[in-house]
């Protein structure tokens, strides 16, 4: 077991509910993170157990006792990484399509994961079987991927991405063709009503903004550029068949799975380009991901049709 630090702190002029006061203070911790210790019973005012709801007053004393940090119980794996960028507080890692991000059932082993337990030291607030992971793409979506080595990066990362400054550029081949050369897609996505495997745009889901740019056409086609602006599970391929475009490739949200004899293992979508700043220094940085082989072998296909 690791050890953790309790952390005091005495209310001063500050009131309102307990989750949120914890949420607003400047405490290395998410405010999703808190909200589950008090859940938990971790955190304490005036040495008692509260709900979240429990409105603090001038002069409570809250305590935050953060549980013990589980050594991981899963296998490091001397599996080859694509390494992008690396410093002593995080990595990132252009992940090929195919690859899971992290242990769940039917994929305990092979994972990303399990790949960068072998290579560097991992953050621990995500919980044991998501070790360093701040933010994560589908199984068969390629490209970057942000990384943290240490729990002080964990939180400066995940602050940012919730906070909508980290950039995400995503490049997709969709079906069908568009008149616009650009435009927003603004629709809230939750549990699908009937496939609870599948996401869906349902009136009571949560936020959910995406940005298109057309990048290329084709006939019966469109290479699409995609900015994320929140970051909901399979965003970007439950927006696009909402609107009538599916990814390229999608067995879930689509049917297609060849186009011109070249049989596709899943989405023609990639996490192209990541902005970041760097939690130390303050640096922004900036990455770029060319596109995966056979992503670029259709588009091959595409333009010699096009011309034919």
């Amino acid at each position: 077991m690791a050890e953790t630090t309790p952390v005091t702190m005495t209310i001063d002029q500050e009131q309102g509910r307990l989750d949120a006061v914890l949420g607003q203070a400047k405490l290395p911790y998410s405010r999703s993170t808190l909200a589950n210790w008090i859940k938990e019973g971790l955190v304490l005012v005036n040495d008692q157990a509260v709900k979240r709801s429990y409105v603090v007053k001038q002069g409570d004393v809250v305590s935050i006792n953060p549980p013990e940090v589980k050594e991981t119980a899963l296998e490091a794996e001397n599996i080859p990484l694509d390494i992008v960028y690396e410093d002593d507080d995080l990595l990132v890692v252009n992940k090929p399509q195919g690859m899971v991000v992290h242990p769940a059932p039917g994929h305990s082993g092979g994972t990303l994961v399990n790949a960068l337990l072998y290579h560097a030291p991992l953050s621990t607030i995500n919980g044991e079987f998501r070790p360093g992971i701040v933010h994560r793409i589908d199984r068969d979506t390629s490209g970057l991927l942000m990384v943290a080595k240490n729990d002080q990066a964990h939180h400066a990362l995940a602050a940012e991405l919730k906070a909508h400054k980290t950039q995400r550029i995503y490049y997709a081949l969709v079906k069908g063709n568009f008149e616009e050369n650009e435009g927003t897609i603004d629709a809230p996505i939750g549990r699908h009503p009937k496939d609870r495997k599948k996401q869906a745009v349902v009136g009571d889901g949560r936020e959910a903004v995406t940005h298109f740019k057309v990048v290329e056409r084709f006939a019966g086609y469109t290479l699409l550029e995609l900015a994320l602006e929140t970051g909901r599970t399979h965003q970007i391929r439950v927006h696009l068949a909402y609107i009538g475009h599916p990814v390229v490739g999608d067995s879930v949200y689509g049917h297609q799975d060849k186009i011109f004899n070249i049989k596709l293992p899943g989405q023609l979508l990639h996490a192209k380009t990541l902005v970041l700043t760097q939690p130390k220094t303050q640096e922004e940085l900036r990455f770029d991901s060319a596109l995966p082989p056979l992503f670029e072998q259709v588009l091959r296909e595409l333009r010699e049709n096009q011309g034919s």
